[in-house]
């Protein structure tokens, strides 16, 4: 579908300031912004409003927004790597973007992460600071929480999470194998290798999304949302040779085409799938890409669309003898979900009312990689391992989950009132790269998503390893080795005796998304070719154009990429202010001279 037909060009439709996206950060930024009330800030959402999606506000089902009109229901292609299996990226599509259906998690990653940017708007203390900046950090009694790190007066409300009793038996055998705990290892970011609790974005039951920002105690007359708009492609005017953008083309779920107007400036926030697809649509991107699909390039950015990264992850489960140490009794067993639903309903209690993942570790996997031929010839940094981290950074994150809930093609377990669970292992930073690109020119058909998961062999090699670690602190640690009945699916018997190849053909069928894509519109130093925006989000060549998501990001965090979404959008919001006050003198002097 062709956007040349424009419906209307109202003026009252012009802005200062446009978001493209009402996503975790689009929201932050039209929030931020809005704090000014001099200005005129539009939200551009493809999806509804989130007020009344019920399986938004209530964590526990979150599973329930996905493959329906709230979930973009992305499929990669076929990844040779993993057995030519497509795997179905779901994201947010609503109000709050994926804020309303992520894990709730808080895992902000290592300062170093950020260091390793090099880009000095971004240090690691910056975004640590960004993401304090957005929260409101709520205590329990049996936590204890680092409150110097937390946020006290954001619109992020969080709080630690009760474990259930196979999380703290999972906690006991991660100390048991190495991994010692410190409470509040995931906000503070000063441990590689150890286990501990992590905040969730869920607060007396409800959770918290990024539209927050924007609605309830935060919503601003200055601030227009129109939701179930779909952006084509960014406007521009051209003068003295100048591209500058001055506003967006649309298109609503009704088919109505419409154009908005931008006075100051146009931030592109969809997210590392659909950012990318903005841009290209718009004429900047990679120009034999481009033309291929019938669009003139206006500014040649090979950048676009390339680098795309992601967490790839494996789950492992286990079947459990005793009773009610999972919830699954609560969730799976007779009538439960029933009794469950309406305990929520009627406190905002219960499994509900959170998301079912219990204890968190990081692991440095160096001495257990010493063996491996490939990990010892492989190339290295001083003072880097061969994925190029230092000793500061982890190479694996494990968690376990609470009750069965995992990849949905095992949906035939747990029956006849088995309890189970899944220790997890994610993959930091992976060498492998994919990419996105246009199926068509048409806004309203999904891109072309290529992960490319594990096609580098380091990728595979510490996965593996960091699976087969997973398997020791269930089978060996004193916590959970007693507890074990067996395990699930069936061809993961006997998992005390597999070795580094066995469990890379555990992986090859198994590793899946978490959900953490990035890279896609990555900022970069002015001789990165590739870079597609500066250190400021401002697109290349182009005039009033960002893109402030985690598109943006050079290379992922090794934590998870919901707060470093809010970091960035607390950033950026910060970013465009100052450009805007050093632009006012500016702007005054022009007028002051027309008035001549």
């Amino acid at each position: 579908m062709s956007l040349e037909r424009i419906d209307s060009v109202d003026p009252s439709d012009t802005y200062d300031y446009i978001i493209c996206g009402g996503g975790t950060s689009g929201c932050v930024i039209a929030g931020r912004l809005a704090e000014d009330l001099n200005v005129k800030v539009l939200v551009l959402e493809a999806g509804p409003d989130n007020a009344d999606l019920e399986n938004v506000h209530m964590a526990g089902g979150w599973s329930k927004n996905f493959d329906s009109e709230t979930d973009w229901n992305l499929v990669t292609e076929p990844m040779k790597t993993i057995d030519d299996r497509q795997v179905k990226v779901s994201r947010g599509r609503f109000l709050g973007g994926s804020s309303g259906v992520n894990g709730t998690l808080c895992i902000r990653g290592t300062k170093q992460d950020y260091d390793d940017w090099g880009l000095d708007e971004w240090t690691g203390d910056k975004m640590f600071a960004y993401m304090k900046k957005a929260e409101t950090f709520h205590e329990k009694d049996w936590h204890k929480a680092n409150m110097s790190v937390h946020g006290t007066s954001g619109p992020l409300h969080m709080e630690p999470h009760d474990l259930a009793p196979i999380s703290e038996r999972v906690k006991e055998s991660m100390v048991d194998l190495g991994l010692p705990y410190h409470p509040d290892m995931f906000s503070t970011g000063e441990t590689p290798h150890g286990c501990g609790d992590v905040p969730r974005t869920v607060h007396q039951g409800i959770r918290t999304t990024a539209a927050d920002f924007i609605t309830k105690d935060y919503k601003r007359e200055n601030i227009s949302i129109k939701t179930e708009v779909t952006v084509d492609r960014v406007v521009f005017s051209q003068d003295a040779g100048e591209l500058t953008a001055c506003g967006v083309a649309t298109i609503s779920k009704d088919g109505r085409k419409v154009e908005y107007q931008a006075r100051k400036e146009v931030i592109v926030a969809g997210g590392a799938y659909c950012s990318p697809p903005i841009l290209m649509r718009s004429g900047l991107g990679p120009k034999e890409h481009l033309e291929k699909h019938g669009i003139k390039c206006l500014v040649d950015l090979p950048g676009v669309g390339g680098n795309l990264m992601d967490h790839v992850l494996c789950f492992i489960f286990y079947e459990v003898s005793e009773p009610n140490l999972t919830n699954d009794y609560l969730a799976y067993h007779d009538n439960a979900l029933a009794s469950t639903y309406a305990l929520y309903q009627e406190k905002k209690t219960g499994i509900l009312s959170t998301f079912p993942f219990g204890i968190f570790g990081y692991a440095r996997l160096d001495e257990r990689l010493k063996d491996s031929e490939l990990w010892q010839n492989a190339k290295r940094e001083p003072g880097r391992d061969p994925m190029g981290l230092a000793p500061s950074q982890p190479n694996i994150e494990f968690w376990n989950t609470e009750l069965y809930g995992g990849p949905k093609q095992y949906t035939d377990f747990p029956v006849d009132h088995k309890h189970v669970f899944s220790l997890c292992a994610l993959l930091f930073n992976q060498h492998s790269r994919g990419s996105v690109t246009l199926k068509s020119k048409d806004p309203l058909e999904n891109p072309v998503v290529d992960h490319n998961y594990l096609s580098d062999p380091l990728d595979m090699l510490v996965l593996s390893e960091g699976c087969r670690f997973a398997n020791e602190i269930v089978m060996k640690g004193k916590g959970t080795r007693n507890v074990v009945k067996g395990s699930w699916p069936a061809d993961l018997t006997h998992h005390e005796n597999k070795t580094r190849e066995d469990w890379e053909e555990h992986v090859r069928k198994h590793a899946t998304t978490c959900y953490h894509a990035s890279g896609t519109c990555a900022m970069g130093k002015p001789d990165d070719r590739n870079a597609v925006l500066d250190a400021r989000l401002r697109v290349r060549g182009v005039r009033n154009l960002r893109v402030a998501d985690v598109s943006s990001v050079p290379q992922v965090n090794n934590g998870h990429t919901q707060m470093v979404a809010y970091g960035i959008g607390e950033g950026a919001a910060e970013m465009i202010k100052e450009d805007a006050q050093r632009l006012l003198p500016k702007l005054v002097h022009q007028v002051a001279k027309l008035a001549v």
